[in-house]
C-alpha cells in the first residue's frame, strides 16, 4: 500500500522480499505486473529492472528483493482516486498474487482516526480508509466545496457531532473513491454516515451523499438516548440499504431528495420526531440487483423486531411522536410506497398534508387525523425530468406536483434546492424543486 500524498508528480518505493523455504532451489516461471508496460507501478527484482522478469531462481533457504515504484500525475483529471494493480508470480503452474494500491490525486488522508474538534477545508480532497470517527464532545466542521471520499468499506461515525456548511454553488460531497465513469451510480461502494445515539446538533446544508450502503444512520438501537439532524438543500442518493435510516431520534428535513435505495428511501423507526417538508423521496431502483424491490420508499413505525445471531427474537417500542410531511413527494417504481408499523403500546402519530403518495386506489387517506390533500397512485406520476442516468428529480413542465402546495410550507422556506422562489407563480410545487415556467416573449 503506497499512502504518501502527491503533490504535483508522486514517486515513491516500497520494498518486499520473497521467500524460498525449501531445501531445493525454486524456479519461478515469470513476476508480472498485472497491467504490463501500461501500469503506474515499475519492478526491480534483485537489481534487474522491468515489468515482465521470467526465469529467475531462488536458491534454498534464500530470498530475492522486490522493489515497487508507482508514479502517479494528480493533475490527471480521469485518473481514480485509487490506482490499483498487482504483482503476479508464476510458479510451477500456479500463480501467486501481490495486491498493489495508491492514491491517484493529492488529498488529506484519514485513516482509522479518532477526531477532535478541528475543521476540513476544501484546499484538497480527503479520503477516508478504514474509518473517521468523531469522538464524543468534538465537532466535525466540514467547509463549503469540500469533498470526502471513502474507500470500501469505510465509513464516518459521529458520536460528538457534525456541521456540514455547504452552499449552493459549494456543495460539500460525500463520494466513493473509485471516479471512473462506470461506478457513478453503483451502490455499496462505502458504509456511510453514522450518528450514534446521544450525538446531538448535526446539520447538513447543501450536502450530497452517494452511492453507500446506508447513507445516513441516525441513531443507535443499543445505545441510550436519541440523534438530532437538521438537513437542508441535501441530496442522499444511490444506497445498497437506505437513505436515511432513523431509530428513535429526530430529524429535521426540508429541500432535500433521498432517492433510489435497494430496500428504504426513508425508514423512521422506533419511534421518533420527524419533519419533512418540500422533501422528494423518490425510489426508482433498477439495474444494481437481480432482486426487485419489494420493501416501499417510506416506512414509518413505532416498533422494530429482529432475529439476532442466536435465534432470539428482539422487540423495540417506541414512541413515534412526530412524523409530519409537508409539500412533499412520496414516489416510486412499486405500487405502494408508503408502509405503516404500528404497535398500540406506543404513540403513532403521523400526518401528511398537500403531497403525492403512490399507493393502491384501495389505501385509505380518509382519515383527516393523518392525511390533508393528497394526490394518490399511479395517475400522479411527478413525472421527474430523469430518473436513471442524471438522477434529475427537476419537475417536468406537465407534473401534477405543480402549483399544488400549500403556502404554509412555501412561507416557512420560500426557495427551493436551486433558489428559486416559491412565491413567484401562483402556488408552490410540491417536492424539493420549484418549476418556474419562462414567459414567452
Amino acid at each position: 500500500m503506497f499512502d504518501t500524498v502527491f503533490s504535483t508528480i508522486g514517486s515513491t518505493t516500497r520494498l518486499l522480499k520473497v521467500f524460498n523455504p525449501y531445501k531445493d532451489k525454486l524456479l519461478i516461471s515469470s513476476i508480472k505486473v498485472g497491467g504490463g508496460e501500461f501500469s503506474s507501478f515499475r519492478l526491480n527484482v534483485n537489481g534487474i529492472a522491468g515489468n515482465e522478469i521470467y526465469d529467475l531462481e531462488i536458491p534454498p533457504n534464500d530470498s530475492i528483493f522486490i522493489f515497487v515504484e508507482v508514479t502517479v500525475d494528480p493533475n490527471g483529471q480521469n485518473l481514480p482516486m485509487v490506482v490499483k494493480d498487482s504483482i503476479r508470480f508464476n510458479v510451477n503452474f500456479n500463480e501467486q498474487v501481490i495486491p498493489l494500491i495508491a492514491w491517484g490525486q493529492d488529498f488529506h488522508l484519514v485513516k482509522s482516526a479518532t477526531l477532535k474538534n478541528q475543521t476540513w477545508e476544501n484546499d484538497k480532497p480527503y479520503l477516508v480508509y478504514n474509518y473517521a470517527y468523531v469522538d464524543t464532545l468534538s465537532t466535525l466542521t466540514i467547509a463549503p466545496g469540500t469533498r470526502i471520499y471513502f474507500h470500501k468499506g469505510a465509513g464516518l461515525y459521529v458520536k460528538g457531532n457534525i456541521v456540514v456548511n455547504g452552499t449552493r454553488d459549494n456543495p460539500v460531497m460525500f463520494l466513493a473513491d473509485r471516479l471512473e465513469e462506470a461506478y457513478k451510480n453503483i451502490p455499496d461502494q462505502w458504509n456511510g454516515i453514522l450518528l450514534f445515539s446521544g450525538s446531538k446538533g448535526n446539520e447538513f446544508t447543501h450536502a450530497q451523499i452517494r452511492n453507500a450502503n446506508i447513507g445516513l444512520q441516525v441513531g443507535t438501537i443499543e445505545h441510550e438516548g436519541f440523534a438530532t439532524v437538521t438537513l437542508a438543500n441535501t441530496k442522499i442518493e444511490n444506497m445498497a440499504y437506505a437513505g436515511i435510516f432513523a431509530l428513535k431520534s429526530k430529524i429535521s428535513a426540508y429541500n432535500s431528495v433521498i432517492a433510489n435505495c435497494g430496500f428504504y428511501a426513508v425508514a423512521l423507526l422506533v419511534g421518533g420526531e420527524y419533519e419533512f417538508y418540500h422533501t422528494t423521496i423518490a425510489n426508482f431502483w433498477g439495474g444494481f440487483s437481480r432482486k426487485p424491490r419489494t420493501t416501499s420508499s417510506l416506512a414509518i413505525s413505532n416498533v422494530l423486531e429482529y432475529t439476532n445471531s442466536d435465534g432470539k427474537t428482539l422487540v423495540f417500542l417506541g414512541d413515534l411522536n412526530k412524523a409530519h410531511f409537508g409539500n412533499s413527494i412520496i414516489f416510486g417504481n412499486n405500487n405502494l410506497e408508503l408502509e405503516l408499523g404500528k404497535n398500540k403500546e406506543k404513540l403513532f402519530n403521523y400526518y401528511f398534508d398537500h403531497c403525492i403518495l403512490q399507493v393502491p386506489d384501495t389505501f385509505n387517506t380518509s382519515d383527516k387525523n393523518h392525511y390533508n390533500n393528497i394526490l394518490k397512485g399511479s395517475k400522479f406520476d411527478p413525472k421527474f425530468v430523469d430518473i436513471n442516468k442524471n438522477l434529475n428529480f427537476e419537475l417536468d413542465t406537465l407534473s401534477p406536483a405543480k402549483d399544488v402546495g400549500s403556502s404554509v410550507y412555501s412561507k416557512m422556506f420560500p426557495f427551493d434546492m436551486k433558489g428559486m422562489d416559491r412565491t413567484a407563480d401562483k402556488g408552490p410545487d410540491l417536492g424539493a424543486y420549484e418549476r418556474i415556467e419562462k414567459k414567452p416573449k
